[in-house]
């Protein structure tokens, strides 16, 4: 019974090496072929390409609350250290930060006033061009709440000392904004005008009852 067994079982193990050993069908793989005139060099050369690098500018991301926050709690307390030690001008450059913190938060009465606490140290320390820079900050905060005039009056002193002390970009700047300052009180003065004549050709037209 022994060898009846055995001999089965090396029946069965021929068997299967048989089927293992059979030889397996091709697969007909599709062809990829060249298009005519088509190069088989893939090789890439840039040596004298003319790539013209896209140019990368700075993007200013819109801070949120909770930054603004914590900012203005560090300026504060670095102002008041700068104030108590007697570093005015470093306490001027504080007083500048806080003041554009307080812009982006549309908090024109405080940046106005850290500004001009800002600039009377600046004068004093003679920083011209930290009072110039001053100086337009604070047309525009007046410009933007309506004070044209004095706006106009911080606009042309800027100009001034820039122009003095060799600012060319201050004194483009303020050049810029007085020009559009001129030409939106133009505007609005035609508009206004254009607006009173109309009310007074609609009182005089007859009425149609």
């Amino acid at each position: 019974m022994r060898y009846f067994t055995l001999i089965a079982l090396c029946i069965l193990s021929l068997s299967a090496s048989a089927q293992f050993w059979k030889k397996k069908p091709v697969v007909a793989y599709p062809r990829y072929e060249l298009l005519p005139n088509a190069s088989t060099d893939f090789s890439v050369t840039v040596s004298n390409a003319n790539i013209k690098m896209p140019e990368v500018t700075a993007a200013v991301l819109p801070r949120s609350v909770f930054e603004i926050e914590l900012a203005e709690e560090a300026v504060l307390r670095l102002a008041k250290h700068n104030m108590r030690f007697r570093i005015y001008d470093a306490a001027s450059y504080n007083f500048t930060e806080l003041a554009e913190l307080y812009m982006l938060q549309n908090r024109f009465s405080e940046a106005k006033w850290y500004l001009l606490q800002s600039n009377e140290i600046s004068r004093q320390q003679n920083n011209h061009k930290h009072t110039v820079s001053n100086l337009l900050d604070l047309a525009a905060i007046k410009l933007a709440i309506g004070e044209m005039a004095l706006a106009k009056i911080d606009l042309l002193e800027a100009h001034n000392l820039a122009v003095a002390n060799n600012f060319i970009a201050d004194a483009q700047t303020a050049d810029k904004m007085i020009h559009d300052l001129q030409f939106n009180k133009a505007t609005g003065t035609k508009a206004e005008l254009r607006y009173a004549e109309a009310v007074e050709l609609a009182n005089k037209s007859p009425k149609i009852n």
